[in-house]
């Protein structure tokens, strides 16, 4: 029987489920990197890595890395949004509640992008996907609410959803500068590699200004979390998502981010040992729901 290429929807379906398996590990990741390094720290080395990495890669194909003016400026959002601001918030929300309950506030990113396209570029999507983007937020408002109150109202946990949910927002803003990018001409993955260089060095910036020490933990735990973070959850896992949104649409593929909830809860719960209650079940419930409707949905369309 010849061989069959497969199709454009079902390398998507693959890219989704590579990333959604990568992140879904990668928010127990973060966890290994609080301690002894300042997360400012830790940010740049992940990124910078990153960068250095995806340069090499995009030297070794031959990939040109010259941008024009505007493919720089939008590299530049990308990095200040989506690596810079929405990283730093995602570590500081991590340190105070389970890194699973970070990763289901995520979800609500779909639902950011579709209302941020929306706004931005008049792009008008199915009625489906936002009645499934609206089931990702109240599913996060359940999930949210219930680990509030199962906290007794503690202000950590409260303060670190909404770290979280201020990452998330960044998040969308950064998937908006990375469609500029697209729009400019820009390829993948050069276009990448210099967003988290900008992002890395910018936050770079930040730290030294703010008496932030860069100093690396030797230990194994540390080291191999990084390396995990920098290269599959930032390199492969970002290089495979920028490509399927460029294909299906930024509001469309960040619909990745709701389904790995399902993997960190379980990574959370092995590792962390974290316990849930129904209102997490019914939280997980909703956005999975939602995300099957967003998945039926078709591509939003430009007014």
């Amino acid at each position: 029987m010849p061989f069959s290429r497969p199709s454009a929807g079902a390398l998507a379906v693959l890219g989704v489920g590579v990333c959604a398996l990568i992140w879904g590990t990668t928010w127990y990741g973060i966890t290994l990197q609080l301690g002894r390094v300042d997360p400012v720290a830790s940010i740049v080395w992940r990124f910078g890595l990153a960068a250095l990495a995806l340069f090499g890669i995009c030297a070794a194909m031959r990939q040109p890395l010259r941008l024009t003016r505007d493919q720089h400026l939008a590299a530049l959002g990308q990095g200040v949004f989506a690596f810079s601001i929405s990283y730093s918030f995602t570590y500081a929300a991590e340190g105070r509640v389970a890194s699973a309950i970070v990763a289901v506030v995520f979800a609500s990113l779909t639902f950011l992008n579709l209302v941020l396209f929306r706004v931005k570029e008049g792009q008008r999507a199915a009625p489906t996907a936002w009645g499934a983007a609206v089931l990702g937020v109240a599913g996060v408002a359940v999930l949210s609410s219930g680990e509030v109150l199962g906290a007794g109202l503690d202000r950590q946990a409260a303060l670190g959803i909404g770290l979280a949910l201020i990452a998330t927002t960044a998040s969308a803003f950064g998937n908006y500068f990375a469609w500029r990018g697209q729009r400019a001409g820009s390829a993948v993955l050069p276009s990448t590699a210099w967003a988290m260089a900008y992002g890395a060095g910018l936050l770079a910036l930040y730290g030294l200004a703010t008496g932030v020490e860069f100093t690396i933990d030797p230990s194994v735990r540390y080291l191999g979390s990084l390396i995990y973070l920098a290269l599959f959850g930032s390199v492969i896992a970002f290089g495979i998502y920028f490509t399927i949104a460029r294909s299906i649409g930024y509001a469309m593929a960040s619909y990745v981010s709701a389904l790995t909830p399902p993997i960190a809860m379980l990574v959370s719960v092995l590792l962390e040992g974290a316990r849930f209650g129904w209102t997490a079940v019914l939280g997980l419930a909703l956005v999975l729901v939602g995300q099957m409707l967003l998945i039926r949905s078709p591509k939003p369309k430009t007014a």
